[in-house]
């Protein structure tokens, strides 16, 4: 009889399990998004929406919403206290 040798996994980012409230945040995310797009395009090249509303949609779709539906990890219940 051989001895099966175990391997070691590497894991980098250990468990990544996304669950719905992920893809949810991340769907709203890519919709403000779009939105901001679609915003700053339908405006004239000097006017507020397309100055100053759509950039800061963009800046909080990207550096806030999407970051936040990758870190979101939901609690897990504990259960020793059931």
């Amino acid at each position: 009889m051989a001895k099966e040798k175990k391997q070691k996994h590497l894991t980098i980012f250990g468990e990544w399990d996304f669950t719905r409230t992920n893809y949810l945040i991340f769907l709203g995310g890519i919709v403000l998004i779009i939105l901001a797009y679609i915003i700053m395009a339908l405006g004239d090249a000097t006017a507020f929406q397309s100055v100053t509303l759509a950039p800061i949609l963009l800046v909080i779709g990207y550096l806030a919403i999407i970051p936040l539906a990758i870190i979101y990890k939901p609690k897990k219940p504990d259960r020793e206290q059931q």
